[in-house]
């Protein structure tokens, strides 16, 4: 995905409200309600393609990668005092086989799901953690991004050990992981970013991502 974070990196530079769901959570992506409200995308290198489709009997958002990498991401700024944790479900369809991430060549994900702290004029001082369905990676094992060094922090929360087909609900405190993984104590994220991504590789992935939330607890 070459640049792709430092580019994305860019855009955020403004803030919109979030709008809330249940007493206790914060909804982020409507994927179930057919809904890209306030989502806006960025092609890199290609188009990946993002499609609302029925699946199981559920409203889920498609993203079909084919040597592509183009993402979606919502600016909004979400108080992690108050929602510190962040949730969501994804599924991919076609594994990625990829030897080593840590390396330019390497940097595709079959699924992603990021969250950005801006740093405002100051663009250098903006971090993401990156939440990764990893191809060459143990659980939990991290690194910095090959394009955007320690800006961007890598996570593997998925492997090769987890099966394709199936449905993973995801739930991570982002303040304590902000902490353990960039070595920041954050109160704030400024936006929420996914992506598939076969650009480096050359190669094609599937995946499928239901609605995002943040919750109390």
């Amino acid at each position: 995905m070459k640049n792709c974070i430092s580019l994305l990196f860019l855009l955020l530079i403004t803030h919109a409200n979030p709008c809330g769901c249940l007493a206790g959570e914060l909804l982020i992506a409507r994927f179930s309600e057919g809904s890209l409200t306030d989502w806006q995308s960025k092609e890199f290198s290609g188009l990946t393609r993002y499609d609302f489709v029925t699946l199981e009997g559920k409203q889920v958002l498609h993203a079909t990668a084919d040597k592509s990498a183009s993402g979606l991401f919502r600016e909004t700024t979400v108080d992690l005092d108050k929602y510190p944790f962040i949730n969501w479900t994804w599924r991919i369809e076609t594994p990625l086989s990829i030897d080593d991430e840590t390396v330019k060549k390497g940097d595709d994900y079959a699924a992603r799901l990021y969250v950005v702290l801006d740093g405002g004029v100051f663009f250098w001082k903006t971090k993401a953690l990156n939440y990764v369905w990893s191809s060459a990676s143990q659980k939990l094992r991290s690194w910095p991004n090959a394009f955007a060094g320690k800006n961007a922090m890598m996570v593997a929360l998925r492997s090769s050990d987890d099966q394709a087909g199936v449905w993973y609900h995801e739930k991570r405190n982002i303040r304590e992981d902000f902490k353990k993984f960039i070595g920041k104590d954050i109160h704030a994220i400024d936006a929420v970013a996914i992506m598939t991504d076969t650009d480096n590789s050359k190669s094609s992935a599937s995946a499928y991502y239901g609605d995002i939330y943040f919750s109390s607890e």
